[in-house]
């Protein structure tokens, strides 16, 4: 039984590797991290040319040439308070500063910060535009995105966005692909093989559950008591929680509230290993095994973006 699983698990692997590949070349040429950066730098460019009045009047319109369809520009003065959105003009001159995505991340606080240090990339979770407009409270339209912010001119800056899943919602890049199937693939293992023996094999580090590339499975009861992780097994068994992150939101809290819910995206700050444990967003995705524990993985976003992004007090 447990070679037939570990051949279930690389075939889904291996596949999971081959969607994320096939027409991602493409699909990243018309809506990929490049794209983004290039369609916000022009934005910027043009704030410059116009001025910051012309630049809010027509970033803020919806038929203006830099809205089109789910891609548009917004802005925000370094206060986070909301100058320009297409799509929310309801909250037009309003602070911003401790909205969070439905998970708990302080997107507009992050942005602000990202772009004071020059700009870059994030990640987080938000609706598409639908009948010229954006329901922030319909949690079930809530998907990761990729988004791209950059300093507008003294005082402002301006983002823009794009589902995560580039190719019209349809695949996901390669990392992320990759990260849901092995997620997948533990709650099955566990189904077939019972909890202990897949709590031990998600501790292994030389196990099914960790790959060449570094990533791996973690394992939480509900109440936050780590109960399995390859790298961090003098923390086994203890309670966290409480653990918070840089901006003070409390990471298992919301990873555990994710998975109680049936699973799903979350993004959230975590150390990164392999740049000497410099806080990173990282594309997280959790789903339940059973009443008593939930399972997840992530991938950290300069996986996607092949860049590092600037956080506060990094």
């Amino acid at each position: 039984m447990r070679y037939l699983l570990l051949g279930i698990i690389v075939c889904l692997l291996a596949a999971a590797a081959f969607s994320g590949c096939v027409g991602q070349e493409e699909a990243a040429a018309a809506a990929g991290p490049e794209a983004l950066r290039s369609f916000v730098l022009d934005a910027a460019d043009y704030a410059g040319s116009a001025g910051r009045e012309a630049a809010i009047e027509e970033f803020g319109s919806i038929g203006g040439d830099y809205t089109r369809d789910e891609w548009y520009i917004y802005a925000y003065d370094n206060e986070c308070i909301l100058l320009a959105h297409p799509y929310a003009v309801e909250f037009v001159g309003s602070d911003r500063s401790g909205w969070t995505d439905i998970r708990g991340l302080p997107v507009i606080r992050i942005g602000r910060d990202i772009a004071a240090a020059g700009g870059g990339y994030l990640a987080y979770l938000y609706p598409r535009p639908a009948d010229g407009g954006i329901d922030e409270g319909a949690r079930e339209t809530y998907e990761p995105k990729l988004g791209y912010v950059h300093p507008a001119g003294e005082g402002w800056w301006i983002g823009s966005g794009i589902p995560l899943a580039f190719d019209d919602g349809e695949r996901y890049p390669e990392p992320v692909a990759m990260m849901i199937d092995l997620v997948s693939a533990g709650v099955s293992y566990a189904h077939a093989e019972g909890s202990e023996a897949a709590l031990a094999e998600i501790s292994d580090p030389d196990g099914l559950f960790v790959d060449g590339e570094g990533h791996y499975l973690y394992a939480y009861r509900y109440d936050g008591t780590l109960i399995a992780h390859p790298h961090l097994p003098e923390l086994i068994g203890t309670n966290l929680i409480e653990k918070e992150d840089i901006y003070g939101v409390p990471v298992i809290r919301s990873l555990t509230e994710t998975a109680r819910e049936g699973g799903g995206f979350i993004v959230f700050i975590w150390p990164n290993p392999k740049e000497g444990n410099r806080d990173e967003l990282k594309i997280g995705y959790v789903l339940p095994v059973d009443g008593e524990w939930w399972l997840g993985s992530g991938v950290y976003l300069s996986e996607i973006t092949g860049e590092h992004t600037p956080l506060a007090g990094n």
